[in-house]
Parts: C-alpha cells; structure tokens; sequence
C-alpha cells in the first residue's frame, strides 16, 4: 500500500514558488516574530497558569515552565531547521512528509487538528469569561451564567458576578462562538492585514504583562510560596467542574510538576504556528528560524517572573475557587489593593485583546495545515479553495468556525485545553524524530539553519515531550486515540484513494489542472 511513500522536497521546494493560485508572501521577519509572541502569550500565561498552579505544581509552577520550555527549545531548534529547508505551509505535517512518508504526515496533520482547532477554542473560552469581566467592571453587567458557560458546567461561587446564581446550569458559551467569528472574517480578508492587526495587539500585552511582574513584584507574600511543591496532604478543593485531590500522584510534588509542565505546555505552541506561515513569509529560508526561536526565548523570560509573580500574589487554591480563568485579575484586586483597580481593568482590556490575537494565529495555522493537506490530495479539495480576490482558503476558515465554535461553545477548557497539549507534544515528537531521520537519509541537502549537536537535541527532545505526554492522565489518552482512530478511518476511507504523491499526479503542487481550484 506504500504506506511511507515520501514527497522529494525538491518538488516541495517547487511548490513553495509563489503564483496567481498560492498563498500570498507578505510577512517579513518583523511580523513572524509577533505572530510567534502572539500565539504564545495568551491563554498560557493569563488562564493555563493559575490552573497548572491551582490544581497540580503550586507556587512551583515556574518550574513547569521552565521544563515545558526546554522540550520546547529542543523542539523548536528541529522546527527552525525544518523550515528554513522546507518554507511552505504545512508545519509539522509537511515536514513529516518528506521524512517518515505519507501515512506519518498524515497522523501528524489529522493531530495538528487538537494543537490549533482545539487551541482556538480553548483561548475562546477564556476570551468568554474575561469579556464578562470587562462587562461587569465597567458596565455593571454581564452575560448570564447560563449563555457564557457550556453545558457541563454549574455555577458554585457565592461571591461576584455570579453569586445570584448559585446553581445555574450553563447552556452554550455565546462570547466565544462571536470571538470566533469575528476573527474568522479577519482572516478571510487577507493574512497581511491580519498580521497589521496582530502586532499592534501583541506590543500592547507585553506591555501589559511587564506592568504586571514590575509593579506586582513589590506585592508579592512570601509565605505564598512556601512550601513551593503542594505536599500529599494538602487536602481537597471543590470546583465548578469536579473535585481536586491533592493527594493524587500528579497533583502534589515533583509528580505534579511535571504534570504542571504538560498543562502549560500549552502556552508554548505559537511558535510552531511561526511555522505554519512559511509559504506566506518573504525570506522563510532567513526568517522562518529567527521568528520561532526568538519568540520562544522572549515568551519563556515573561512566563517564568509572571508566573513567580502570580502565585506570589495569592495562594494557589484561590486559582480554582475565585480566579478561575479571569485569575490575573483577580489576584491583582485581592493583594494589590484598591489602589490599582486601574491595572485591573487595564488587564482585563490587553487580556481581551491578546487572547485575540491567539485565537488568530491558531485559526489561521490550522487552515494552513489543512491547505496543504488538501493540495496533496489527503482531503477534500473544498479545504484549499482560494478566494478570488483575497487568496486565504475562506471556505476552509468556514469550515473550521464551525467545528471550533462547537468545542468553545459547549466543551469546558479543562477539557479542550488538555487535549491540545497532548495533541502538541506528539506533533514535537515527531518533528524531532524527522530532523534526527532526515540527517542520517539526505545528509547533503540545503540547510540554512542547522540545529546544533543534533545526535543529543533530537531524542532529548523527543523525550522530553513524551515523558511529558506520560504524565497527561488515561482520560487524555484515550481523547488521542478515539480522535486518531477517527482519522485513520478518514486515512484509508479517503485519503489514499486521492493521494496525489501515491498515485503519481504531476505535481504543480499549488496549481494542480482543476478550473475550479480558485472560485
């Protein structure tokens, strides 16, 4: 069935050439860069923080992050090396192509679904509840419990803007289904305004989370951090979607470290959206490297001081009774004082657009992954029709609304949010499997960035993010299995009946000889 038949990069190579029926190149390294910042500082930093730290790592979540960042590192070195080699969209997926064969890259680009599809929502959710805050702090409303929170969730808090409906089942998140559509219509307008829009959200977030960590520094209680692991007998905390048990294997010590690391892993996966934007970038062989690895080393700085400034602020159990996904906010009322009630709403605002500018970048690589998948023939055509005037695949973006919106409206983020990490970390594997392949199988091929001491940063890569993937609990396994079993039925129902590499289809890659490819 020649299951690993690969694609010559020299025809990916050809495909990367820009036309009347490929995507646009418009980004220069300048905008990679905020695309990377953009898609990692959101939902990470401002929700997955508090909850790593509420539910499994404590005030020790720092560590999390700095073992989240080193599988990332290693990671990103292989994604820089890929993409300077191989500058079209794709990612993973097409990398994995031309180096462990097709059935590969297809379990690759069917699980980048769960990293930017299920990312998007995710963010969504946590856009949803921080739009109820901006509304409740400077319009003394909010949108009810019931139409902002999805169905398996219940109202338990006595106190805020919820407090009058103690009990409240929710029905459907409607913020996050509207967040989802608005940034939908961005994205069918063009990448480069996209990109215009993205930068000028991502300078006002970092500025916002250096506020923070300078003015939050002063407030912080020592006796918060101590002890800096969550002991064994901790006790219980009761929240909004179950019970959390401190007594569990990886809700307490370094067994819960590490669990922290696979939950705010999540907060990592923008740079590998960076990579997803290649065949839309000027000089991808130049500053396809820069804009992934620049933006991981910038983003781990702010996550480490943020994260030491945030449990520092309050005790780690508050995170899951009273801040919940607005726990940035939170905290700075609870332990600042009245005094910075500004910050506060200063917070909510960046927050609101930051967590745009994330949702962004993850509606916009996964429709990338999707569009070469479909040039390739793996999927139905309709998934790289291009619009005829602005050139993004707007039927795909479609698409692709609906299925987010169905996650972020009905799916509580515990949920989402952990199948995304899981879904990520395998993506790592193997991309640093490829890099590590690809070396010993072409070792003479153009290589403008080259990841250094590659025999070592491949398999620690590698296991890192699988000894990660370990610690993600049976429930999240077998999320992963029933979504890949899914996609192998797609795989060999559809797939390699149209596999255009397999059944030998000249290849114009982006231009294949169908009228109706562009609409």
């Amino acid at each position: 069935m020649k299951l690993f038949i690969k694609k010559p990069i020299a025809q990916l190579m050809a495909a990367s050439k820009e036309g009347e029926k490929t995507l646009k190149r418009t980004l220069g390294v300048g905008s990679l860069i905020a695309l990377g910042i953009g898609a990692i500082i959101g939902a990470g930093i401002f929700v997955r923080t508090a909850a790593a730290a509420g539910e499994h790592a404590g005030p020790a979540v720092t560590i999390s992050f700095l073992i989240a960042a080193a599988g990332c590192a290693l990671a990103g070195l292989c994604y820089a090396e890929f993409a300077s080699m191989i500058p079209i969209a794709g990612s993973a997926y097409t990398y994995s192509y031309a180096t462990m064969g097709e059935f590969i890259a297809w379990i690759i680009g069917w699980d980048l679904v769960l990293e930017y599809a299920l990312g998007a929502a995710t963010v969504a959710i946590g856009w949803s509840q921080y739009f109820n805050t901006f509304l409740e702090t400077f319009f003394n409303c909010h949108i009810p419990f019931a139409l902002s929170h999805s169905p398996f969730e219940v109202s338990t808090t006595t106190t805020g803007m919820y407090a009058s409906e103690l009990g409240s089942h929710g029905i459907v998140n409607l913020p996050a289904i509207f967040i989802l559509l608005m940034l939908t219509l961005l994205l069918i307008k063009g990448t480069a305004e996209s990109a215009a829009v993205n930068n000028v959200i991502v300078i006002i977030k970092v500025a916002i989370v250096l506020m923070i960590i300078g003015l939050g520094w002063s407030f912080i209680n020592p006796a918060n951090h101590i002890p800096y692991l969550i002991p064994a007998n901790a006790g219980t905390v009761t929240t909004n979607t179950g019970t959390v048990n401190y007594a569990d294997t990886f809700n307490h010590g370094w067994l819960g470290v590490l669990r922290g690391a696979s939950v705010v892993f999540f907060a990592f996966i923008g740079f590998d959206a960076v990579s997803t934007a290649a065949q839309e970038a000027k000089n991808p062989q130049k500053d396809m490297p820069k804009g992934i690895l620049i933006s991981l080393v910038f983003c781990t700085l702010l996550y480490v001081l943020f994260s030491h400034v945030l449990t520092g602020l309050v005790p780690y159990k508050e995170f899951l009774l009273q801040g919940k996904e607005a726990s940035v906010t939170y905290a700075i009322n609870a332990a600042m004082g009245g005094g910075y009630g500004w910050l506060a709403k200063l917070v909510t605002i960046a927050i609101l657009a930051g967590f745009s500018s994330v949702i962004l970048v993850m509606l916009l690589g996964q429709t990338r992954v999707f569009y070469t998948m479909s040039v390739d023939g793996l999927i139905p055509p309709i998934f790289s029709k291009l619009h005829p005037k602005f050139r993004t695949p707007y039927k795909s973006q479609w698409l692709f609304f609906v299925m987010v919106s169905i996650f972020g409206g009905f799916i509580p983020d515990s949920i989402v949010g952990d199948m995304v990490s899981i879904g990520t970390l395998f993506a790592f594997v193997l991309v640093c499997l490829g890099i590590f392949i690809l070396r010993r199988t072409d070792p003479g091929i153009t290589r403008p960035f080259k990841t250094p001491l590659y025999m070592i940063v491949c398999p620690l890569g590698a296991v890192i993010c699988l000894c990660m993937m370990g610690s993600e609990g049976l429930e999240n396994w077998l999320r992963l299995f029933i979504w890949m079993g899914i996609g192998m039925a797609v795989y060999f129902g559809y797939s390699i009946k149209h596999s255009h590499v397999r059944h030998g289809k000249p290849e114009n890659a982006i231009d294949p000889p169908n009228p109706k490819f562009v609409e």
